[in-house]
């Protein structure tokens, strides 16, 4: 393995890795690279484990797909930062590719595909990307103790997936913004979506559940977020630049702040339609499912009983919805860090009941008793992680993060295989979570 440039830095602390890459694009790719070789192998080993899992394909048909799709529609920056980040983990240029757009590839490319492909069949959605993903809120003005912009998200999937998330990227390009994002080694977006510019912008989301648009001949959601995210400015600009070449891929409610400006947004992005709003005085949380209606009813399958099912994604809002309520003028880093890792539980109505239906997801611990996932009982998925920042940390260019269940639970994957041998068939593909302490992360000064 070649030794990265000196202006680049790995440093791993309290179940982070965090790297410090610079310079022009192949420069930082190979930095990237070379300083998360082993964990970029490991992430994209698990990946083809899983897509054959999910889909009964091999890897490479994703792998081809992202060849034909994406190569022709990302600009040379991206290239050659991929590039350099497949020299530096001695990989294909093409298997990083793929890595990249993962999402857009399984959630939204496979399912059209394979029903084109087998009409027959109908259309069969990706097992591996469901209801469960994200928990996440900002908030501004009166609805904070000091007016301050507060922003807070963590991120669910599966465990064995998420084992990849634990990445912060402090990214000083030769042109744009500097970055400071939560990452997956091997990508040039955070795709778990937790980032602060050098601009003053704070940007975070959740996914829409059940999206079903796509446009193969678009720009892949990776691309277009990693773009906006480095050259804009503003609110306006970051979503003007992000719906530029659109394809529908890896639909979000993002949830946007300006720290120069105090205005936040959340803005929503389907194939077809968008819904956006702003204030500089209010709260907006993020729960899986869309808000605009045209997105919810006309781009999505099932979304409108998941957004007053208590039971489902419905169950987040109303908690949002509560907490907002009670904490409305007091929202700070540290009451964000309490909200983010809330277990109440408003189905039942019992204050510490980690489950599916939590801010803090826990689906490992739920027996679906009430039907009301399609998960299934006792899967290990939920949130793997926990990030605040408010708006004077983002103007240092620092949040905080906790990896692991923000509420500090542990996981031990081998004992809740032994609990639950029904899920064996992860063994090997997921690991422990210890607890961690939250930890601030700045840039390298």
């Amino acid at each position: 393995m070649s030794k990265p440039s000196i202006d680049a830095v790995r440093r791993d602390h309290a179940g982070w890795i965090f790297v410090h890459i610079e310079g022009e694009p192949y420069e930082r790719g190979e930095q990237h690279g070379t300083l998360l070789a082993t964990e970029i192998q490991n992430a994209i080993h698990t990946a083809r484990y899983l897509a054959k899992w999910d889909t009964g394909e091999e890897f490479d048909t994703f792998v081809n797909a992202a060849v034909e799709q994406f190569a022709p529609r990302i600009d040379s920056e991206s290239a050659d930062e991929i590039q350099g980040i497949a020299d530096g983990a001695k990989l294909t240029f093409a298997e990083v590719l793929a890595w990249n757009g993962y999402m857009d590839l399984l959630q939204s490319w496979w399912p059209q595909h394979a029903a084109q492909q087998k009409p027959q069949l109908g259309l069969k959605p990706w097992r591996g990307r469901r209801g469960h993903h994200c928990s996440a809120f900002i908030a501004t003005g009166s609805a904070t103790r000091d007016g301050r912009i507060v922003m807070a998200h963590n991120s669910w999937d599966r465990y064995a997936t998420g084992d990849a998330f634990n990445v912060v990227f402090d990214i000083v390009p030769a042109a744009g913004n500097r970055i400071l994002m939560q990452g997956l080694p091997g990508c040039i977006s955070s795709l778990t979506d937790f980032w602060v510019t050098s601009a003053g912008l704070m940007v975070t989301e959740t996914t829409i559940s059940n999206f079903a648009g796509y446009n193969a001949s678009g720009a892949p959601e990776f691309y277009r977020s990693r773009h906006a995210t480095q050259y804009a400015n503003s609110i306006g600009e970051w979503c003007e630049m992000f719906a530029l070449a659109n394809n529908g891929g890896y639909a979000n409610s993002w949830l946007l702040g300006d720290a120069k400006t105090g205005e936040i947004a959340r803005y929503e992005l389907g194939l077809h339609y968008s819904g956006f709003e702003s204030t500089k005085n209010g709260f907006y949380s993020g729960y899986n499912t869309a808000t605009d209606l045209k997105i919810r009813n006309q781009e999505c399958t099932g979304e409108g009983e998941d957004y007053t099912d208590v039971r489902r994604n419905g169950a987040r809002r109303l908690r949002f919805m509560q907490l907002e309520e009670t904490h409305r003028g007091s929202i700070d880093v540290e009451l964000a860090k309490q909200m983010i890792a809330d277990h109440h539980d408003v189905y039942l109505d019992r204050p510490d009941n980690p489950c599916s239906r939590t801010i803090c997801g826990h689906l490992e611990l739920d027996d679906q008793r009430f039907g009301s996932s399609d998960h299934g009982p006792f899967n290990p998925w939920g949130a793997n992680d926990g990030k605040v920042v408010d708006s004077d940390m983002a103007r240092d260019m620092a949040f905080f993060a906790r990896w692991g269940h923000p509420c500090g639970r542990p996981f031990d994957a081998q004992a809740f295989m032994k609990r639950h041998p029904q899920w064996n068939w992860l063994n090997g593909y997921m690991r422990d979570r210890p607890s961690w302490p939250w930890t601030r992360f700045d840039v390298l000064r």
